[in-house]
C-alpha cells in the first residue's frame, strides 16, 4: 500500500498567492524540483532573490518566483 503525502497549500494554490506574498525555502524547493543547494546557487547567482527577516529566517517573493518560473517555462 503506497500512502501518499498531502500537497502542501501553498504549492497547490501557488498561482492563486498575491505576487506580494513571501515564502521560505522548501516551498521554492518544491516548486522548483531542485535541492537546497542549487536555491542558493541561484540566488548567487542573481537568478533569485532572497529576503532576510531575521538572522534565521529567509523568504522569497511569489511574485518574482512567478516571473522566473515563466521565464523558465519560456526558455
Amino acid at each position: 500500500m503506497t500512502v501518499s503525502k498531502p500537497i502542501n497549500p501553498v504549492l497547490r494554490d501557488f498561482d492563486q498567492l498575491s505576487d506580494c506574498v513571501q515564502v521560505r525555502l522548501p516551498v521554492v524547493k518544491a516548486l522548483l524540483g531542485v535541492s537546497s543547494a542549487t536555491v542558493w546557487r541561484l540566488v548567487k547567482q542573481n537568478k533569485l532573490s532572497s529576503y532576510k527577516l531575521t538572522e534565521r529566517t529567509t523568504t522569497f517573493n511569489v511574485g518574482e518566483l512567478k516571473k522566473f518560473l515563466a521565464a523558465k517555462a519560456s526558455a
